[in-house]
């Protein structure tokens, strides 16, 4: 039987992986979360990463990956009294009730070329069973709620949408890179939806006369397919990944921020680099409208030609960088990851007094 007045457990399993955005969503969720409701995490055995979140952590089982989420979560959970479980990093215990999960985008229906065919068998065994047995479903962006809903026939009055936002380490103010000449910095892990393939075109056929190199930053995911990489031009550096304190100094140096993704379900590097005061040109497409607004320069991420105008563009007009600066700041501050706390709070409450009736 559910036991209505226990904490919340938040599925923890987050805590074994890198961070990524959707891991980045669940630790600042949680850290603003934890002063609003009780929560405790509950997470797998071994080390964890960056477990420091102001709530207390429980290693139950023996498994670990998928099979610790759909075998020795729930039957922990079982034995506690079927309290209410939390999950923000995209899956959970297929049939578990009760439970709210954050699934942020459907990236791997859309573009599958990027994800293993292991990958999206196991996604199309897992979620659609994960959805259905959830209360509630939240998602970061008015597109997602309505990729997902389209998709997987969630009723809308079950998806809740939660902005993404920007952590605190990311600023305007405080050291810099420096490259030794004007660089475009791109942050993204180099997948084939994340378009990597147009930016390099673009770049290297740009006539730039300010900006003098690219340095591209993020790691790659075993369950994706790599881009084709141009290691040709002398002028484009692959950086891997990086800590964040290097990135928001990668950052505060650039001259200016491409993003060029075809699919994105709220897209947080152009956030972060709008805090840090740098213009951003990004893809017209998915969820980047509707969150960026009129503070970027847009561009069609299926047309090279138009990238490289973009950049052309940025890099000859120093007025409007100092714009699309200033336009960033505005937008990025509209954003934050209290008020997303407080909302996951809302929908906590929602279910818990569904359950208390």
């Amino acid at each position: 039987m559910t036991t209505p007045d226990a904490p919340t457990v938040v599925n923890g399993r987050f805590l074994t992986h890198r961070t990524t955005g959707v891991q980045r969503f669940a630790r600042e969720i949680i850290r603003e979360l934890a002063p609003l409701t009780p929560l405790v995490i509950v997470a797998p055995p071994g080390d964890l990463i960056d477990a420091d979140l102001g709530v207390e952590v429980r290693q139950v089982g023996r498994r670990h990956g998928h099979a610790w989420e759909q075998i020795d979560l729930p039957v922990y959970l079982r034995r506690a009294g079927r309290p209410l479980l939390l999950g923000l990093a995209t899956t959970g215990p297929a049939r578990y009730r009760p439970q709210i999960v954050a699934h942020h985008d459907i990236t791997y229906v859309r573009h599958p070329d990027s994800f293993t065919r292991s990958f999206r068998l196991l996604y199309r065994a897992l979620i659609p069973p994960l959805l259905r047995a959830s209360a509630r479903v939240i998602t970061v962006s008015e597109f997602s709620a309505g990729e997902i809903a389209q998709h997987y026939r969630v009723p809308t009055e079950k998806l809740r949408v939660v902005a993404n936002a920007v952590a605190g380490d990311f600023a305007a103010v405080g050291p810099a890179h420096d490259e030794g000449c004007p660089y475009l910095l791109a942050v993204s892990s180099p997948n084939r939806h994340k378009n990597f393939d147009a930016l390099l075109t673009a770049f290297h056929h740009a006539e730039l006369h300010h900006i003098r190199r690219l340095l591209i930053v993020g790691g790659q995911a075993r369950a994706f397919h790599a881009s084709t990489r141009s290691d040709d031009d002398e002028r484009v550096r692959f950086l891997g990944r990086v800590d964040d304190d290097e990135l928001a100094r990668l950052y505060r140096g650039a001259t200016a921020f491409a993003f060029p993704s075809l699919y994105e379900g709220f897209g947080i590097p152009p956030l972060e680099a709008q805090r840090s005061g740098t213009p951003v040109l990004a893809a017209r497409a998915a969820s980047l409208p509707a969150v960026l607004g009129d503070s970027v320069l847009w561009v069609d991420p299926r047309d090279p030609g138009d990238i490289r105008r973009g950049l052309e563009r940025l890099d000859g007009d120093p007025a409007l960088r100092a714009e699309l600066s200033r336009r960033g700041r505005i937008n990025e501050a509209t954003y934050s990851w209290a008020a997303s706390a407080r909302r996951v709070a809302e929908v906590v409450a929602e279910v818990r007094a569904e359950i208390r009736r």
